[in-house]
Order: C-alpha cells, then sequence, then structure tokens
C-alpha cells in the first residue's frame, strides 16, 4: 500500500543497490529477541507493503535494545526507500535514530542531511517562464516543521542559541500557518522552545510553551516519573519568577503537579497554593525553605512584592458584592497585604501597570474604585466565595424587584385616586 505524500524532493540519497542483503544478514545474525522484528521488516519490504513498512520500522527504533542498530538501518535500508515513506514517519524515524549519535555535532550534522532531503513547505511563486507550484500537501509541513525543532534542539545542546532561535522562529511561522497540526508536531515545537527559554532564564515564555507541551504528550506514558517531578519543578520556579505570571490555576490544576507530593519539593507546591489565594501568611510560613532553592532565595523582594499582589487580587475578588459601593478604603487593603498605608498606592500602581486591575485612585480620600480584575483560574476555596457573591448579588436583585414592585404599586393607587 502506498503513502499518501513521499518524504524527500529529487534530492533524495537513495540509491539502486538493493538493501536485501543487509536484511538478510540481521535476520541471521541479530539477537532472538529482535530476530521477529528483523524479519517482519525484511518481508514487508519484499512484498512493498510501504505503510507496514513504516510501522515496523518506527516500531524498530523505538524498541529497547535496538539502539546499536539503528544508525546502520537507516544509512544502508532507510536511505534506499526513504521515497517511499511518509515524510512525517520518517522524520519522528530520524529524531530517535539521532539520539545515537555519541556526540551532538553528529546529531546535527546527520539531523541537517535529513532536512536538506526534505520537500519544501513554501509555494514557488511564478516567474518568467516558471509557472510556479502550490504548496505541498500534508503532511509535507508538519514533517518540516518537525524537522525544523528536532535540528534546533541540537542546536540548543550545541550552545548555538542564534541558530536555534532561527530553527524556531521558522518553525513556529510553518506551523501558524496551518489548519490543523499533529499534536506530536506541536509538542515537538513547545518542548524544544520551552527549553530554548529555560537557558535563557526567561521565565514567562518557558512557563508558556512548557504547559503547552504538557499539553500535546500524554504525561504518564511519554515521561518519566523522574521527567514529570522535574517539568513540575521547573513550571512552579517559572511561575513565581514570571514577572507576568499572576495566574497559577491553571499549574495548580495540572495532574504534573502532584508529583511533587511526598517529595523534597512539595513545599514548591505549597507556596503556589499561598500564592494563588493571595495568602501572605501561609507564604511567611514557607519562607524559610527558600534556602534550598538558590534562585528564589536570591529574589525574596520580588516575590514579597508579588504575593502583596496577589492578596491585593483576592481582597478585590472576596470585597462583598451587596451593591453599596465598590469604592476600597487604602487602611483595608494595607491590612489585607500587610503594608503601611503609605505604600498601598505604589501597589496599587504597579497593580494598574501590570494590568491585573483597572479602576481609578483618590489620594486625598485614601480609596480605590476598583472595576475590572484580571481574568484567572479559580480554586474550590475560591469558587465558593463566587458562588457567595452571586447569592447575594441574586438577593439584592430580588430585592430591587421588590421595591420596585412596591412603587410600581403605589404610582398605582396614587393615580386611581386621582
Amino acid at each position: 500500500m502506498e503513502i499518501d505524500a513521499p518524504a524527500y524532493t529529487s534530492k533524495s540519497t537513495s540509491t539502486s543497490t538493493s538493501p536485501l542483503p543487509y536484511l538478510e544478514h540481521q535476520t541471521s545474525s541479530a539477537p532472538e529477541e529482535l530476530k521477529p522484528l528483523w524479519t517482519k521488516i525484511k518481508s514487508a519490504y519484499e512484498k512493498k507493503l510501504w505503510h507496514n513498512l513504516t510501522v515496523l520500522l518506527t516500531e524498530f527504533v523505538f524498541s529497547p535494545g535496538t539502539g546499536p542498530y539503528q544508525i546502520e538501518l537507516f544509512e544502508k535500508f532507510i536511505t534506499t526507500i526513504e521515497s517511499k515513506i511518509n515524510a512525517l514517519k520518517l522524520v519522528e524515524i530520524a529524531r530517535r535514530v539521532g539520539r545515537e549519535y555519541s556526540e551532538p555535532e553528529l546529531t546535527l550534522k546527520f539531523l541537517q542531511s535529513v532536512h536538506s532531503r526534505l520537500t519544501s513547505p513554501y509555494p514557488v511563486p511564478a516567474t518568467g517562464d516558471n509557472p510556479g507550484s502550490p504548496a505541498p500537501p500534508a503532511p509535507a509541513a508538519a514533517a518540516y516543521a518537525l524537522s525544523l525543532s528536532s535540528i534546533a534542539y541540537a542546536q540548543l545542546l550545541l550552545g548555538n542559541l542564534e541558530g536555534c532561535k532561527e530553527s524556531l522562529d521558522e518553525c513556529e511561522k510553518i506551523l501558524n500557518e496551518q489548519d490543523t497540526i499533529e499534536p506530536s508536531v506541536n509538542a515537538g515545537y513547545y518542548g524544544v522552545a520551552g527549553d530554548y527559554f529555560k537557558v535563557k532564564a526567561d521565565y514567562a515564555p518557558y512557563y508558556k510553551n512548557a504547559l503547552l507541551y504538557l499539553a500535546c504528550v500524554d504525561t504518564e506514558k511519554e515521561l518519566t516519573e523522574e521527567d514529570r517531578k522535574s517539568r513540575a519543578h521547573d513550571l512552579c520556579i517559572a511561575a513565581l519568577l514570571g514577572e507576568t505570571i499572576y495566574n497559577f490555576g491553571e499549574l495548580l490544576q495540572h495532574p504534573i503537579l502532584q508529583t511533587l507530593v511526598g517529595t523534597e519539593w512539595e513545599w514548591i507546591k505549597d507556596l503556589i497554593s499561598s500564592f494563588n489565594a493571595g495568602e501572605i501568611g501561609k507564604f511567611e510560613s514557607l519562607a524559610n525553605h527558600l534556602g534550598n532553592e538558590p534562585i528564589l532565595e536570591s529574589s525574596v523582594s520580588f516575590l514579597r512584592q508579588k504575593i502583596c499582589l496577589m492578596a491585593l487580587i483576592q481582597t478585590i475578588f472576596a470585597r462583598p458584592r451587596d451593591g453599596s459601593s465598590r469604592l476600597m478604603s487604602f487602611q483595608t487593603i494595607g491590612e489585607a497585604t500587610r503594608l503601611p498605608v503609605n505604600e498601598v498606592e505604589h501597589l496599587l500602581m504597579k497593580a494598574l501597570s501590570l494590568s491585573l486591575i483597572k479602576g481609578s485612585l483618590d489620594q486625598v480620600d485614601g480609596t480605590a474604585d476598583i472595576t475590572w480584575v484580571q481574568p484567572r483560574v479559580l480554586e474550590g476555596n475560591q469558587l465558593d466565595t463566587l458562588s457567595e457573591q452571586l447569592d447575594n448579588w441574586c438577593q439584592a436583585v430580588g430585592r430591587t424587584q421588590d421595591q420596585v414592585e412596591l412603587q410600581r404599586k403605589e404610582a398605582q393607587a396614587a393615580v386611581l385616586v386621582q
């Protein structure tokens, strides 16, 4: 059965030399546990069942114990049939084979060689006698993008941050132009982008890309327990230190965070909860753990400002919704954030500049009229508060309705008397 799109352009390095002797040799000399796979690969090749062969090759390179055979398999067999293999599957196989090279430089060279033979996803504009051509059909663009993300990761390992960013930018451009894309391709981009921003210590972009990566993979099947713990830890650090991150609900609700329970990092999970709820007291009780994370210990002043901003947001969110007034006094805010009254205005200005709230301040009267708070994912206690506020609002609406009805009856009675 033929595959839907050829993997390579005319630049293919496949040769007319038959790979059968190589397959026969591997079938006869391979360890007993691998012989069934080699036999199936040889049979599918002889019958020209290209789809079945692609599935078998993918299974082979991801099977335990096949690492020593993978580079030779690609060089002596896969390159001879590369035009018959689905482009996206071919790149997935190449990504796995690339890990078997002993040096990152060799991995990059291998991946670039494969990439240079992929079909370009870009349309060719008409010029002169050349009528041009449209963009190739799927999965050409997805394969090209996944290949770029693999190259970007190899460049990152070699410390070539500029080259890595260029590859990521081109990959992102291609992905943005597609209507649909495989989750594995998105995962390839988001995973490397997250690693790039981690190296750059750019916390907010790392946090965004790392969460998007987790949304594209099955964390239980595709990540080891240690990898899940490490990613949960890094996400917490990024959430705490990100200058624009003031919404922690999405992270708190992600199952990966539960991997920190019972570990030496459980206190970081609790710290995230304290920030989300704006609980300054809980933050203070956990502050003695900051010495275990030097990067957090060196950012204590920033963390204190951030917890005060979260306490401000929570205070605004939890204020009574009885319709009497939206005004909040600087005194009330100071008590909630544990700040002197003369520092409250600066805190409010900071929140306004970060677009965490909208409203106006009255310095003379010492009040703030807050009309909007940044939307965020709520936890259980916050949902209870919201439910209570909705109940109060409904009761206030009911009282207004009763008052209007009473006034209507009074007006009607006055008209009848006249």
